[in-house]
């Protein structure tokens, strides 16, 4: 039996990822083996490989063959050199950063978030109360606070303006609506009454 070393693919259509299997090369592609040796990843960065070195050494040991593919990954994993005899044994395999501890992360957004100014939420009502109190504590400052004032009371009436809702007519507000409503309501049943005596 011909033995071979080869790539069973697995996954997505586009998000392909691989398993480095021993198998008789009579099988097809994608079935049945005699053995998992490794995992391949091709589309993280860098490449996720991982081969267990004592199986993949014993299976090139007994004749199995690797195919092109196999074969490059092995040298990658330094598996193929040790297996050859080489002085140089160290593959050029690439390892992605560990991920970070998620409780480490969130415990240095809440350091960062702790260090942020507070500032107040603004809104109409607080808005409104802000400048009352800046009303009564300008009297109460040093007498270049009376220049100040006079710019506030500049920007006052156009705040005042902004805050205010402009009057809305009575036609638009719902009580009007629903009068509106029950006017064309009386009006058509009139109108029905009259076409039926007609």
């Amino acid at each position: 039996m011909a033995v071979k070393i080869r790539l069973k693919r697995m996954g997505k259509v586009r998000a392909p990822h691989y398993r480095i299997v021993v198998v008789d090369s009579r099988k097809k592609r994608d079935g049945k083996v005699l053995e998992e040796i490794g995992l391949y990843h091709p589309k993280e960065d860098p490449s996720y490989i991982r081969v267990v070195s004592d199986r993949a050494q014993y299976w090139l040991g007994v004749g199995a063959q690797p195919s092109e593919a196999v074969a490059q990954i092995l040298k990658i994993t330094g598996d193929w050199q040790k297996f050859k005899g080489y002085k140089v044994t160290e593959g050029t395999l690439k390892v992605a950063e560990p991920k970070r501890d998620k409780l480490e992360v969130f415990n240095e957004a809440l350091k960062d978030a702790a260090k942020e100014p507070k500032g107040e939420a603004v809104t109409r009502r607080t808005a409104k109360k802000t400048a009352a109190k800046k009303a009564d504590a300008a009297p109460a400052e040093e007498p270049a606070a009376e220049a100040a004032p006079t710019v506030e009371a500049a920007e006052t009436p156009a705040t005042a303006q902004a805050e205010e809702p402009a009057p809305v007519p009575a036609d638009e507000t719902p009580e009007g609506a629903a009068d509106a409503a029950e006017t064309a309501e009386t009006a058509e049943v009139d109108a029905d009454a009259k076409s039926d005596e007609a």
